[in-house]
């Protein structure tokens, strides 16, 4: 009952009460984004969602306009604490993951949920996903999820795709709640935000 129901009417209560929060952050740091290099204040990336479908995924904008797509050797996004293609603005936004934040507009819309694996590229078909792709792709993508609460980017992707299915397997009320106060432990105490030498 709570994977099929009550799981979208606690995103979708939660977001709301949680809007003008939302538009406070948008309001005090799209300034500062903006005077960085005089470029947009969103960074809105196509992600695939429940069942492969495509959506817009929205972030505050981290790194400098036109800057180039870095990948691990895993197809993960390339993180690291010196890296000159993130602003100053953007550093403090990704340790403290307040550029995911716009994410609870997601949420509301019903395209993400706050607990769920995080959304992939939509550069791979959903005629091509494999057992392991499929299965994580049977529930909304999240805000945190699994790997992320625990693990951040410590972790290779396939690890964390294993991890997804995890928590596709055993989704309940008491795991998103332990999901979710692990990630404000992990984002409090900034764990594994930067993971040097993972790409090849």
């Amino acid at each position: 009952m709570y994977r099929h129901f009550f799981k979208r009417l606690f995103d979708f209560l939660v977001a709301l009460v949680a809007l003008p929060f939302v538009l406070l952050v948008i309001v005090c740091v799209a300034p500062l984004i903006y005077l960085t290099d005089r470029g947009p204040v969103f960074y809105n990336a196509k992600r695939a969602g429940r069942n492969g479908r495509p959506f817009k995924m929205f972030k505050l904008r981290s790194m400098y306009v036109n800057s180039p797509d870095l990948r691990n050797a895993d197809g993960s996004t390339f993180n690291s604490n010196n890296d000159p293609r993130v602003t100053p603005i953007g550093r403090f936004l990704r340790k403290t993951s307040v550029d995911e934040i716009p994410q609870l507009l997601n949420v509301l819309i019903g395209d993400m949920s706050f607990v769920g694996p995080r959304p992939i590229l939509t550069s791979i078909r959903v005629e091509e996903y494999d057992d392991v792709l499929k299965k994580r792709s049977r529930v909304r993508p999240g805000i945190t999820g699994y790997a992320q609460a625990y693990y951040r980017n410590s972790i290779s992707q396939q690890e964390k795709f294993k991890l997804d299915c995890y928590y596709v397997d055993h989704l309940s009320f008491l795991l998103d709640l332990r999901i979710l106060f692990r990630t404000f432990v992990s984002v409090v105490r900034e764990d594994n935000v930067f993971v040097e030498n993972k790409q090849s």
